[in-house]
């Protein structure tokens, strides 16, 4: 997953974003780095304000949406990490998005099914349907060691048409079309 494709996709449904924040939780997302350099630099090219922004308890959740609403033309990036997927905290930033009308982009479908705007990640279930081959590969004898990463070959785009319609987007035909999922 890319930060670049997540800034590209918020400014096409968004164009108005100017300004747009990452949310993660440092002691959860030790791998934030490999996303913020991409980040910034597709934010820049979008002439798009990048903002990185900490969060490690749902008052951080509340503070950091509730002062990103408050600039105009804000955007939010929600980061697979372990902390912001976890029901409580999910719920939390898909409500307060929503009640200050922020666009809002998520790194897996059920987020977007959850009420979130829209979700651009990795298909799950083409990962479990390819781990067999590399399991049966273990069990004839391969050394897990020599194997190569299986890096995800199959992303999917999620788009919630109510959610779009509450914040006032309209979802261009051109985005609807690419959707994995029109969710209704």
């Amino acid at each position: 997953m890319s930060t670049a494709k997540w800034i590209e996709l918020l400014k096409e449904i968004s164009p108005r974003v100017a300004r747009a924040a990452v949310i993660y939780n440092p002691d959860t997302a030790p791998y934030w780095e490999y996303y913020s350099r991409p980040f910034e630099a597709a934010a820049r090219s979008l002439a798009i304000e990048p903002v990185a922004i900490r969060v490690s308890s749902q008052a951080d959740i509340e503070r950091a949406i509730t002062s990103l609403a408050d600039v105009s033309g804000s955007g939010l990036i929600v980061v697979p990490d372990i902390f912001t997927a976890k029901k409580d905290n999910l719920d939390v930033i898909i409500s307060l998005a929503a009640r200050h009308r922020l666009p809002t982009i998520y790194p897996y479908r059920y987020m977007a099914v959850a009420g979130g705007l829209i979700s651009y990640g990795i298909d799950n279930a083409d990962l479990w349907r390819r781990t067999p081959i590399y399991v049966d590969r273990i069990l004839k004898g391969a050394k897990p060691a020599e194997l190569p990463v299986q890096l995800p070959t199959k992303f999917e785009l999620a788009v919630n048409l109510k959610t779009a319609k509450a914040l006032g987007l309209t979802v261009p035909e051109k985005l609807l079309a690419t959707a994995d999922e029109a969710i209704q």
